[in-house]
């Protein structure tokens, strides 16, 4: 059985995920760690649970989900994976970090391997299905574990509120499209770990999200 921990990391309260289940296998989602405080802190989790990180993986690229890319590609020897979509959002990093006033990510890994909607990422006993979710992003990836219900779905989802559009390469009518075709279908009672904030699920958003009614 797969199990998600979260972490919230930077000034933007980003959520870095975890899934791990009993072979000791974890794939990390968006690392937001912006200081060696932060990055300690992950380093130590991953620890404390006796973890083996396997991969490395953006929902998107903005720049408060990157930050700590470097730092675990380097520490865990792994390389970054993001849909092709996404590279202008990861090489515009240096821009973004000025604009918000963040630590520019110096050297931070480029992707070495891209996703494809429909992929799977597979490790221990667990299947991640990939699902393309754009409209916060130009190729945002939303993850879903159909054994264990639960989707790690970057900013495209929130509780009562779905990811912001005015960013580059951000639609509104394109992520509320994303959401209803590719998530709503997942089923009302599966778990939705988004970018920020609680967690929900899609029942209750179908119910009661006011961009969604």
């Amino acid at each position: 059985m797969a199990k998600v921990i979260q972490l919230t990391y930077n000034a933007f309260e980003e959520n870095t995920y975890i899934v791990h289940d009993e072979s000791g296998e974890c794939v990390i989602f968006d690392p937001g760690c912006s200081n060696s405080r932060e990055e300690k802190h992950l380093a130590t989790t991953i620890d404390e649970l006796g973890l083996k990180p396997v991969r490395l993986i953006n929902t998107h690229c903005h720049i408060d989900h990157i930050l700590g890319n470097k730092f675990v590609a380097e520490r865990y020897h792994l390389t970054l994976e993001i849909h092709r979509g996404e590279l202008p959002v990861l090489q515009s990093a240096p821009k973004s970090a000025l604009l918000f006033g963040l630590p520019i990510p110096e050297s931070a890994p480029l992707a070495d391997h891209f996703l494809e909607a429909g992929e799977t990422i597979d490790f221990g006993q667990t299947v991640l299905k990939i699902l393309l979710t754009p409209g916060h992003s130009p190729a945002s990836l939303s993850f879903f574990c159909e054994a264990d219900q639960f989707l790690i779905a970057g900013d495209v989802l929130f509780y009562g509120s779905i990811g912001r559009t005015d960013l580059p390469g951000g639609d509104y009518d394109t992520l509320i499209n994303s959401i209803r075709r590719e998530l709503f279908p997942l089923g009302d009672d599966v778990r939705v770990y988004p970018g920020h904030g609680q967690a929900t699920s899609i029942g209750f958003e179908k119910r009661y999200n006011p961009f969604l009614s």
